[in-house]
């Protein structure tokens, strides 16, 4: 079997300097973003450490569906460490130094990677060693706290509602004050798919991630089915 997230390769280099968790550069100059991740807390001078204690001066393979750089010039891709198997990724994710960003479209690869943050979350490692690392759904307040932080958050879709191209699952009764997350309609199709019509969560325990934004109460706009998962009792 070939190694998850293991896609084309687009070059090589040797680590000379690491930005933040997700960014570092390599000697030739090029600006490389780990994707599939999101940090797991605000911290960058912490997340800095954690990817440099792993790539500081290492050598390293880049893979990816293609090469083609983000709006900052950043090359995205998963990052293998010479005769490792698993990317760089997972291994933050297992310490649970990060997140999954849900973003990975390739089927191993998410699994992959929602499977090393799952070992972490189990082991209570990293970030999951603080009990609020999950956001409660009925806890609007903690939530909107972390406003334009990613953020995984856990609760009981209590109604599901459509308002015009949009689909609401929300958490509480007052929607100008609690949380909800938005599904727009053109992903409907793809949740339909992946046996998560937005009608069948009513009453479900259910898992959400992504950016915390302040409409009325919190919201997360949900733009890719991974970023919700079903939870075990439902």
């Amino acid at each position: 079997m070939s190694a998850a997230c293991s896609f084309e390769p687009q070059g090589e280099g040797r680590v000379a300097a690491v930005i933040d968790l997700r960014t570092f550069r390599l000697e030739d100059g090029r600006e490389i973003r780990l994707a599939g991740i999101e940090p797991a807390g605000p911290d960058r001078a912490k997340g800095a450490a954690a990817l440099s204690a792993i790539l500081m001066g290492r050598d390293v393979t880049l893979r990816g569906a293609d090469d083609m750089p983000d709006r900052y010039g950043r090359q995205p891709g998963f990052v293998f460490l010479a005769g490792s198997e698993a990317p760089v990724q997972s291994e933050l994710l297992s310490r649970g130094e990060a997140l999954v960003a849900a973003d990975a479209t390739d089927k191993d690869c998410a699994s992959a990677l929602v499977a090393a943050e799952a070992e972490a979350r189990g082991a209570k490692r990293g970030t999951w060693a603080d009990p609020t690392a999950i956001k409660n759904a009925e806890s609007p307040g903690d939530i909107l706290a972390g406003i334009g932080r990613f953020t995984v958050i856990e609760g009981k879709v209590l109604s599901v509602r459509q308002a015009g191209a949009t689909t609401y699952l929300n958490f509480g009764r007052n929607w100008t004050r609690d949380f909800a997350v938005t599904i727009s309609r053109r992903m409907m199709p793809a949740f339909e798919a992946a046996g998560l019509a937005p009608k069948s969560l009513e009453n479900k325990r259910i898992r959400v991630r992504g950016f915390v934004e302040a409409r009325g109460g919190p919201r997360i706009e949900v733009l890719r089915v991974g970023q919700i998962e079903m939870l075990g009792g439902n």
